[in-house]
């Protein structure tokens, strides 16, 4: 009887832990971390009416054969560590050889983080290109109380870290649409820059682009030099939206032209929309009380819903 007793700890142990709602980051994943638990709570039960380990064998937690997986979590290297405002870094991470991630644009990739002893896991869209060779970078905010931001604070150059996916992502084709428009706010500029990219690398995309960045103050902008060049392009524009800042005059004279002051609100939408040189599809990313107002905005402006994606 003794062995028996033992035998069922021993399966016990085994067993897969059901994830916390902490764990989920709520993207609408394919699979969730909710689908990965089933799979595998499912396989731990026939092996355990076979009485049978070695059918979980197969079961991989991790992998470190650096190819990203929406199954798994694979072991990425840290590279480089910049910070970029007072609560935002770019982190830089190395592949194997010059292989790429091969993301589809705005997809999202899923970070694993162990902070207290519990498992926390949150998308990011990572900024580089879908087709960057020998790395990937992502650009994350850490707020002051949030779990995964007291582990992401602790990295430094040369860290492990374990990412999945990729996920979700803006089904993207060139000249599908006439103008997009973008209406981020902080990180939510995220998964935008791909897709900018994307188009002004590719001279047969004569989309029209007008990204809309919210921010509170004009040093709380990110990656200014970058946007600066994505704006020469002569089918990009650029608008900056301070909620924080009193007045254009205290910027320098480059940004005055195309900033606003205050909150992006229902007539400065209209104001946009109009100045929009085709009809626009409106791609939108942000907290989900920015998506909740930007929706009833455009809605207000004459921008059906269908016209609409929101990351």
């Amino acid at each position: 009887l003794q062995t028996m007793s033992g035998n069922e700890d021993d399966w016990l142990a085994l067993k897969p832990q059901e994830p916390s709602p902490s764990q989920c980051c709520g993207s609408g994943c394919k699979p969730c971390i909710y689908d990965v638990y089933e799979k595998e709570l499912a396989q731990w039960e026939r092996a355990k009416a076979k009485q049978d380990k070695s059918l979980l064998m197969a079961k991989k937690e991790q992998s470190n054969n650096s190819e990203l997986n929406p199954d798994t979590f694979t072991a990425f290297n840290i590279s480089s560590v910049e910070q970029l405002t007072e609560d935002t870094y770019q982190y830089k991470f190395e592949l194997p050889g010059n292989s790429s991630l091969r993301l589809s644009l705005g997809q999202h990739i899923v970070l694993r983080g162990v902070v207290n002893g519990l498992e926390v896991q949150r998308a990011y869209t990572p900024i580089s290109p879908g087709n960057a060779e020998g790395y990937f970078e992502v650009l994350m905010k850490c707020y002051e109380a949030g779990l995964m931001s007291q582990y992401i604070k602790t990295w430094k150059k040369g860290d492990v870290v374990f990412w999945r996916g990729p996920f979700g992502g803006f089904p993207y084709q060139p000249n599908k649409h006439g103008e997009l428009l973008m209406l981020a706010s902080g990180t939510g500029l995220a998964p935008m820059l791909p897709i900018l990219q994307s188009i002004t690398d590719n001279e047969e995309d004569e989309t029209f682009l007008t990204l809309v960045g919210c921010f509170s103050t004009f040093d709380k902008i990110y990656l200014k030099p970058l946007l600066q060049d994505l704006a020469r392009y002569w089918n990009v524009r650029i608008f900056y939206v301070l909620s924080q800042e009193t007045s254009v005059e205290k910027l320098p004279w480059s940004y005055r032209e195309n900033t606003y002051v205050g909150r992006l609100n229902e007539d400065l939408m209209k104001t946009i929309i109009n100045s929009c040189r085709r009809k626009p599809f409106v791609l939108i990313c942000g907290s989900s009380a920015f998506s909740e107002d930007m929706r009833r905005y455009l809605k207000a402006a004459g921008v059906e819903e269908n016209s609409c994606f929101v990351f």
